[in-house]
């Protein structure tokens, strides 16, 4: 199968994905539910359709989408197949900042998202601070490490709070650290697209100098890339877009990591068609995580870092075990 051919495959797999999402759930199971919903006006179904299952679906294939094509960027970055969006200190910080808010402010709907945020961010400026050796030049060696280490005193401090909070602020605190899209709204989609649309829109373009990343400093130097710029651009913009996605659904993860290995061998290694491909996949994946994780065990909806990670650990292994082969 040519590389052009597989391209209806991975939009195919991403609809069926989303009418996967639409369909199954805890409530409004089953096809004949949808087509009540398209076809009644006024009927509980279409509002279930219109204002839950809908925004629902449809924030968690852009998060999916955001987080495979940040993955796949830091990876070019480090040149490390291994990074993902998490392992740079911003699930420490974000994690750090939320389990804050659910202490301190309790239900507020909107503590954890704005505090996940701003602990994400300032993971992102610390790590970055700790990277930029002499002379200004981020080393990507020491930005694995900075992360490590800055992803760690998040986690203490975390595990800190936690030990010292109520049964009901532990319970919170793990259901949002595992992610999930129990909070999904019009509103919140809107608040992530107006995050992140830019974010994705330049990793989109830097697609060329990904290429030359990868091929290595100086070669790219070589070929006229700007390295430094390049490596700030990319960083800062791919932990802006996580940064993002964890403040509308918590910390969900392999999303990033497995699915650019996957499409490395079904569209090649060219960011140009990797990164739009790596975007459809991760969504359509996502999507379908979460539509498993809200009706396996009906009525009760598991957590998607969950069904993630039961999903991805094993791919992950397989797709590890073929490469080293």
């Amino acid at each position: 199968m040519t590389k052009a051919v597989r391209w209806p495959f991975l939009v195919g797999g991403a609809l069926l994905a989303i009418l996967a999402g639409l369909v199954f759930g805890a409530t409004f199971n089953g096809p004949s539910a949808l087509i009540e919903g398209i076809g009644s006006p006024d009927s509980m179904a279409r509002t279930i359709l219109i204002e839950v299952r809908l925004p629902r679906v449809v924030l968690a294939f852009m998060v999916g989408g955001g987080l495979g094509i940040a993955g796949a960027a830091l990876q070019a970055l480090v040149r490390n197949p291994l990074a993902d969006p998490y392992l740079l200190g911003l699930s420490g910080g974000a994690g750090l900042g939320a389990v804050l808010a659910i202490a301190v402010a309790g239900a507020a709907p909107w503590a954890v998202p704005v505090s996940a945020f701003v602990g994400a961010l300032t993971a992102i400026f610390l790590v970055y601070r700790l990277s930029v050796v002499a002379g200004r030049r981020l080393d990507p060696r020491v930005l694995l490490l900075a992360g490590v280490v800055v992803g760690s005193f998040a986690g203490a401090i975390m595990s800190a709070i936690m030990v010292l909070a109520t049964a009901s602020e532990l319970r919170n605190a793990f259901l949002w650290l595992l992610g999930g899209f129990g909070a999904a709204s019009w509103q919140a989609l809107m608040v992530y697209l107006a995050y992140a649309t830019l974010p994705v829109a330049v990793l989109m373009l830097q697609a060329r100098r990904l290429d030359l990343l990868t091929m290595g400093e100086e070669t790219a130097q070589f070929l006229g890339a700007d390295i430094e710029r390049t490596k700030r651009v990319i960083y800062l913009t791919a932990s802006l877009l996580t940064a993002a996605a964890v403040a509308v659904s918590g910390m969900i993860g392999f999303v990033g990591l497995v699915v650019p290995h996957a499409m490395r061998r079904v569209v090649g290694p060219l960011h140009t068609t990797l990164l739009p491909a790596v975007f459809i996949a991760s969504g359509g994946f996502l999507v379908l995580a979460d539509a498993i994780a809200r009706s396996i065990v009906a009525p009760i909806e598991l957590p998607v870092g969950v069904v993630t990670a039961l999903v991805g650990v094993p791919l992950f292994a397989l797709l590890l075990r073929r490469t080293l082969r």
